[in-house]
């Protein structure tokens, strides 16, 4: 079964939005831990190492892409258990993120905002983020770990449109 996409495309002064949202029966506090901390995040996204702070460059494993390579990330903005915002480039790209929690009443909205200059590959960028954030939906419930090949290339043209 193909999971059904949810990312919205927004434009901004200097570009797009690229805007995806999920919500966890849980506290900020939780979710932020689930994000941010390297035993967390190697449940679904990949590990992470060196000395996190604004301003500081961390490297972080991309455990579920092929050769599971290690990239620098830089730290923009941390606002626990709010806001994070890094900045990434690798030969993909150039890479503008933040993570966004909201709590109201015991669930938490995480939304994830990637910057984009450009809509292009937006056909395969934002598949990619579907299946990253439902890696982190089955860490947090302990479900199962989705298949890459349910997202892309079957979400692929509903990116596409959106541009």
């Amino acid at each position: 079964m193909t999971p059904e996409p949810t990312g919205r495309l927004i434009p901004t002064p200097t570009g797009h939005d690229l805007i995806l949202t999920r919500s966890y029966r849980a506290r900020a506090d939780d979710v932020w831990a689930s994000v941010t901390e390297p035993e967390r995040t190697a449940r679904w996204f990949g590990p992470w190492r060196g000395r996190a702070a604004p301003g500081r460059t961390i490297e972080v494993q991309l455990a579920f892409e092929e050769s599971a390579p290690w990239c620098r990330v830089r730290i923009e903005a941390c606002e626990p258990p709010r806001r994070l915002a890094v900045s990434m480039q690798d030969e993909a790209g150039s890479w503008q993120l933040e993570l966004l929690l909201a709590e109201t009443d015991g669930t938490t909205e995480l939304r994830l905002i990637h910057h984009l200059a450009s809509a292009d590959n937006l056909g395969e960028t934002g598949p990619g983020w579907e299946y990253y954030l439902d890696l982190l939906t089955a860490a947090r419930t302990g479900g199962p770990r989705p298949d890459f090949e349910d997202y892309y290339p079957a979400q692929k043209a509903y990116f596409e449109s959106l541009a």
